[in-house]
């Protein structure tokens, strides 16, 4: 599932892996096999049975016994953090809590402005040149953007934190982007712990729950993470949809596309990891203690689509998951996604793809349906406001700049200069 063939054509492995039935193995990377669910049905009964299917990697037999290498690239993604991603029963309860009541204090018109701003920001970076690469230049970079504004990251915080979620999702010096998200977000706990501000890293940490500092840093590293790699999916697939078929953009049915896209082309397409609490038949095959099991959400909507199951709601789709470890926040999503793909095509009203749809590449990787670029070209506009020229380097830049970066500053710096001005 690591393979470019394998990005290239996903359904065709689907169809292959069905022979198995409801689940089938898998190989994540070089050596870490793993179970994968490929039935709707099924995929719910194992999202909605915490009582037999336990989240912490801290039973995955296979890492206990060492054949996981320590360097494996999916540890980062399946590893064990004190967060409520990877935790059960009471500890899971206790920051879920924390999370979901924090974000349920963000309020939908402050977050639609400030879309709306960091979108006519984004756009002006490249409007006038008549082309684009939506998913590097838009897609990609405002999801990291809102959640800068969400969590509030000052300048020089904010563009580290750009740079280690983009180097950890993009492969490039994974292992030193991910120590310098860590180091940001713990700068970024501790300024909020000396001044809490109105955003959800000073809710989170003003909740009932008293997250301690090493809770706080790995339930932000979760968060920011967890969103934007999704988000910057979602935006780019959507576009890809409304830019390949007509049907879509000529009716204005833009929830529609978006819709589709989280059934046919989910932005986390095989996740969910979770462990079995004991030796067990599930969905006609056998499982043992601790066999990492992930759920094919992707392969799992396209089996449900072509029965009556996925009839029933537009809407019934698992890529948010289910159970008590769905999305805690699809709605800000949704938000997210719809207002950043109506500003692209408000303002760039006749864009289109700047290649043929056959050339357009998916990045290998076994968790993610992901674009590598979306080349686009429309009619360049005249730039309603003055906008900071982008730094030379960005977050897509090489560890050793980071410290670069400080002095000059990054694409946060330069957005909030230009809010400011």
């Amino acid at each position: 599932m690591y393979t470019a063939e394998f990005a290239a054509d996903p359904q065709a492995y689907f169809d292959y892996m069905r022979h198995h039935g409801a689940t089938a193995p898998v190989e994540l990377a070089p050596g870490v096999p793993a179970t994968l669910v490929t039935d709707y049905a099924a995929a719910l009964d194992l999202l909605q049975n915490p009582g037999d299917f336990r989240k912490d990697p801290r039973r995955w037999r296979d890492l206990n016994e060492g054949r996981i290498s320590p360097d494996s690239p999916v540890l980062p993604l399946l590893g064990p953090r004190p967060t409520c991603m990877f935790t059960d029963g009471a500890e899971h309860l206790r920051l879920r809590q924390a999370v979901t009541e924090s974000f349920a204090r963000v309020d939908s018109h402050r977050l639609s402005v400030n879309v709306d701003r960091i979108a006519h920001y984004l756009l002006a970076q490249f409007s006038t040149r008549g082309s684009a690469d939506l998913l590097n230049d838009y897609a990609k970079q405002l999801p990291l953007f809102v959640f800068n504004e969400l969590f509030g990251c000052p300048a020089e915080i904010g563009d580290r934190v750009m740079f280690g979620v983009s180097g950890i999702f993009d492969g490039i010096n994974a292992e030193r982007a991910n120590e310098v998200l860590i180091q940001a977000v713990a700068e970024l706990v501790a300024l909020k712990r000396a001044r809490p501000g109105d955003d959800v890293t000073s809710w989170l940490m003003q909740h009932p729950a008293k997250l301690d500092d090493a809770e706080m840093i790995h339930q932000l590293v979760l968060l920011i993470g967890a969103g934007a790699e999704p988000l910057r999916n979602l935006i780019a697939n959507t576009v890809h949809l409304l830019l390949t078929n007509d049907r879509y953009a000529q009716n204005g049915l833009l929830e529609e596309a978006l819709d589709d896209t989280l059934w046919h082309n989910p932005p986390i397409s095989n996740y969910a990891p979770h462990y079995p609490a004991r030796d067990m038949e599930f969905a006609g095959g056998k499982l043992s203690a601790g066999d990492l099991v992930l759920v094919g959400f992707q392969a799992a909507n396209a089996a449900s689509a072509r029965s009556a199951a996925g009839q029933s709601s537009n809407r019934a789709h698992l890529a948010w998951s289910a159970g008590p470890h769905a999305c805690p926040s699809k709605e800000p999503a949704r938000l997210i996604t719809l207002a950043a793909i109506e500003h692209l095509f408000n303002e760039l009203p006749d864009v289109e793809l700047a290649v043929p749809e056959e050339s357009l590449t998916w990045r290998p990787g076994p968790f993610n349906r992901a674009l590598a670029q979306l080349p686009a070209r429309f009619t360049p506009t005249t730039p309603r406001r003055a906008v900071q020229p982008q730094p030379s380097q960005t977050a897509q830049g090489s560890a050793a700049d980071t410290d670069a970066n400080k002095e000059r500053g990054g694409l946060w710096s330069s957005f909030l200069k230009w809010v400011r001005a």
